[in-house]
């Protein structure tokens, strides 16, 4: 029996090493969904982040037309990589309006003016109090939200060139 128990140590380890290397390779999803999503928004209202671009409120997505609502900030690099598609569905007639989280409005414009504008509206949200009401965990995501301000779909992270036929197919179930 002594004999026996001299490779329990070892025993621990190999299964203590297999647990380690099955979560590395299988992975538990770790996006943070929205419990929003099916929900009407939450009533907010959020200034203007720049001149000449209206601010966001909850009527804004009352207005009978769906439309996207994109969580960003100048200082989020996946932003930045998500920027060609925003343009692209804007250039494809999606009505876009943003949310800045936790930014000034020299820094939206370098932004803007470095990766293209796609916002009919920019609202500013220096708090991240409407991000949370949303149910959002981080920048970039994006909301799409039917004509009576309910919101339909949650894309968390960049849109990439395989997620616009999705989001597009919600635009369309939100009509």
């Amino acid at each position: 029996m002594k004999r026996g128990l001299i490779w329990l140590p070892l025993g621990v380890f190999a299964l203590l090493l297999l647990v380690i290397v099955s979560a590395l390779y299988w992975p538990s999803d770790r996006v943070v969904r929205s419990a929003m999503v099916g929900q009407r928004l939450p009533a907010f209202t959020v200034g203007t982040m720049l001149p000449g671009k209206a601010g966001l409120s909850t009527g804004t997505f009352a207005d009978g037309r769906p439309r996207l609502l994109n969580i960003f900030a100048s200082w989020c690099i996946p932003c930045i990589a998500e920027a060609p598609m925003l343009l692209r569905l804007k250039r494809m007639g999606v009505t876009l309006d943003g949310l800045a989280i936790r930014d000034t409005p020299v820094a939206i414009r370098n932004f803007l003016a470095r990766n293209g504008n796609p916002y009919d509206r920019i609202g500013d949200d220096p708090q991240s109090a409407v991000q949370l009401a949303l149910g959002s965990s981080g920048v970039p995501e994006t909301f799409v939200i039917d004509g009576k301000g309910r919101i339909v779909l949650q894309h968390v992270g960049d849109i990439r060139e395989e997620n616009i036929p999705e989001i597009l197919a919600a635009l369309e179930q939100a009509k």
